[in-house]
């Protein structure tokens, strides 16, 4: 729990509880884990803890400290690590709250005896986003080295911003020449996600960082991409990323980047995180000698995907299309997958991504929790579509695992070098 001016403490003689969709669940150490390092715990503005009543074996709605009745209580959620994905969601009451939450994602946390613990599964043990592996000194250092060789580079300037400022995993990464580097390039997006990080207009949500004001010259993102590929070894670069809006929008500026970079190197993997709306950009992106694409997707059924992306000028029809055309020229296709627990993992929701990734050859799923009110998201969810039952995130991996054993399950993305399990 925690106290109206922020203070996390133990609520004795309750067991916590976690959610999925409406089903209230008791975290049992079993089927949590250790809060994984750099973890933030978050109080939850407004709501009323759900908890679990040992004495009367009920779930209760508390609204005051059982033992201080003066105080207000407020419930607690662990925004978990990169890696991990939610088995499930904070437990809270909302009902006469019209706001919605900031935009994280509120995972379902409790107290063992000596420690946190989460209630979250590793799907990618991979040190990429790990804080303690990002010396300050280091990103400083590379900072210096790149004012000095790109004086003029814009897109480095931003990324200068990005590193310093806003703490961006992916900017540290390219300033200490390691693993993925990014490529923000658009202004603009063609869809209105209702989760969307860079970019909020209703609901009295804010933005979590800045959208990219200008759009980069080519030759600004092939060095870029040539510094990073040149000097690390098995290189990601990735146009796509949260301070941006979709890259295929940039389409005049990516296209010749990819040509340039191609035109010095075959080396380094080329990705494109993306909505996919765009067929035939992705096709020519390919051609140019893109290697691989991840596409942001909350549900593979049409309906609910329009619910939550709500897109501007295109269709969901086009997100397929474009899957298609990458597949057909022998790309790798990662569902850059969001994940709500009782809602991702419910029987209907299930069956159909079974049958869309048979069907369009997906080579990777990347487990990524949403980051939007899970309440709201599920209640919206449910009035347009029901179902069924949650049958558990751990259940869907391992049937996706047994239906699927060449499907690569994880959070980053994969060098081309790893992109055959």
């Amino acid at each position: 729990m925690a106290a109206e001016n922020g203070e996390i403490f133990e609520l004795e003689g309750y067991g916590a509880v976690g959610m999925s969709g409406n089903k209230q669940v008791v975290l049992k150490k079993e089927h949590t884990i250790p809060m994984p390092h750099g973890s933030e715990l978050m109080m939850l503005p407004k709501r009323r803890p759900i908890v679990y009543d040992i004495a009367t074996d009920q779930f209760i709605i508390i609204e005051r400290n059982p033992f201080q009745p003066d105080e207000k209580i407020f419930p607690v959620a662990v925004f978990n690590s990169p890696g991990y994905v939610n088995r499930h969601f904070c437990a809270y009451d909302d009902d006469t709250i019209k706001d919605v939450l900031p935009l994280f994602s509120y995972g379902a946390v409790g107290f063992g005896k000596n420690n946190f613990r989460s209630a979250a599964l590793l799907v990618d043990k991979e040190p990429r986003q790990d804080l303690r592996k990002m010396p300050h000194k280091g990103i400083v250092k590379g900072v210096g080295r790149m004012q000095k060789k790109y004086p003029d580079n814009r897109l480095i300037r931003h990324l200068e911003t990005c590193a310093l400022q806003y703490g961006c995993p992916a900017g540290k990464n390219f300033f200490l020449r390691r693993y993925e580097a990014p490529l923000p390039t658009s202004t603009v997006c063609n869809a209105n996600c209702l989760g969307c990080i860079s970019l909020q207009t209703e609901n009295n949500l804010c933005a979590c960082q800045e959208r990219i004001g200008f759009t980069p010259k080519p030759e600004e993102i092939a060095q870029v991409s040539l510094e990073h590929i040149l000097h690390v070894k098995k290189a990601v670069v990735s146009f796509g990323q949260g301070c941006e809006g979709d890259p295929l929008t940039a389409f005049n500026a990516i296209e010749p980047a990819i040509r340039l970079i191609r035109g010095k190197t075959d080396k380094g993997t080329i990705n494109l995180n993306t909505n996919a709306s765009l067929p035939r950009h992705v096709e020519s992106l390919c051609r140019a000698g893109l290697d691989s694409m991840r596409v942001s997707i909350n549900s593979v059924r049409k309906n609910l995907y329009h619910a939550y992306f709500r897109p501007r000028s295109y269709q969901f029809s086009d997100v397929i299309e474009s899957i298609v055309a990458a597949k057909h020229q022998g790309k790798f296709i990662s569902l850059n997958y969001l994940n709500c627990p009782g809602f991702t993992d419910s029987q209907k929701e299930v069956a159909a991504l079974k049958k869309f990734i048979d069907t369009y050859k997906i080579n990777m799923i990347q487990w990524r929790n949403l980051n939007f009110d899970p309440k709201k998201y599920c209640s919206l969810m449910s009035q347009i579509e029901d179902s069924g039952r949650a049958l558990g995130m751990a259940v869907m991996i391992k049937e996706l695992s047994e239906c699927f054993p060449k499907l690569i399950h994880g959070y980053f993305n994969p060098p081309k070098e790893h992109h055959e399990k």
